[in-house]
């Protein structure tokens, strides 16, 4: 009788050994991302403070301009509210920033490339553990007094909460691959890092929906703007968190996200892979 043979593949020593190494300087690359803030003391608690404070402002005057207007853009007040507490919650993650244009301008760049580790798993692994402190000092207690500012905190469902996690994980990979982007194109043509910074961030605050929900906005250009890459990063998972309006609308979410973060990808990794070489241009 035949005896059919099955191929495994066993990883060789030198595979997990690199795997561990890789494991090993993430891990200490993100704690000391996550020590960075307290280089400079503890005013870092002051801006928790005033955090807390415009969080509370904005709830404030999402009450007053959504009094009487129940159901506007499909979302409830309590939906507004829960979305802007959402946003406050999981800002970082939201506006996720790995700073590679600083690392370009200043010329750190140059010593990131030589090390052996991959560019993506190094800033990746410091822009995570850079969240560490401020979702445990601020994001972990402002959940806990949410009930006190009278709003709900939970998503919507359990399933929500779930998609969520995936739907965030989409959009943190949609905001790195525009960072790549960016910084190909300062590295090609010397964009002032500055400018940048500003042209981002304001770009992200207006058509992402971190700062207004997108069915909120006039002449229904949320229904326009939900397909760029921006809602990706921030409407699309809160959307989801308070409840979408059905499975369909969450499928469209994701599926955009995923295609976005794909295509991005893509491109960021082409126009790198390019311009890298250039950032002599910058001193490094």
């Amino acid at each position: 009788m035949a005896t059919l043979a099955v191929n495994t593949y066993t990883p060789s020593p030198d595979a997990k050994r690199r795997l561990r190494h890789t494991l090993s300087t993430c891990w200490h690359t993100a704690a000391l991302g996550a020590l960075a803030p307290l280089g400079d003391g503890w005013y870092f608690v002051l801006d928790y403070v005033l955090a807390f404070l415009r969080v509370a402002v904005l709830l404030a005057m999402w009450r007053a301009v959504l009094a009487g207007r129940e159901g506007a853009g499909g979302m409830s007040t309590q939906d507004v509210l829960t979305y802007t507490l959402a946003v406050a919650v999981f800002g970082h993650q939201l506006a996720a920033r790995t700073r590679l244009e600083i690392l370009l301008w200043n010329g750190t760049i140059v010593s990131r490339l030589l090390r052996p580790v991959n560019l993506v798993a190094q800033i990746g692994a410091e822009m995570a553990g850079s969240w560490l402190l401020g979702f445990c000092a601020f994001s972990v207690p402002l959940l806990l007094t949410a009930p006190l500012l009278g709003v709900n905190p939970l998503p919507a469902s359990a399933a929500a909460g779930a998609l969520f996690v995936l739907s965030l994980t989409f959009g943190i990979a949609v905001a790195v691959a525009l960072d790549f982007i960016v910084a190909s194109m300062m590295a090609r043509y010397g964009w002032n890092t500055w400018d940048v910074d500003r042209m981002r961030s304001a770009l992200v605050a207006l058509l992402s929906g971190a700062v207004i929900p997108l069915a909120l906005l006039p002449w229904r250009l949320g229904e326009v703007l939900v397909w760029l890459p921006f809602a990706a990063m921030a409407w699309a998972p809160l959307r989801i968190y308070t409840g979408a309006q059905d499975s369909a609308e969450t499928l469209r979410l994701l599926g955009a996200q995923a295609a976005w973060a794909v295509a991005l990808s893509l491109v960021a990794r082409r126009l790198w892979a390019v311009n890298r070489q250039k950032v002599v241009v910058y001193g490094g």
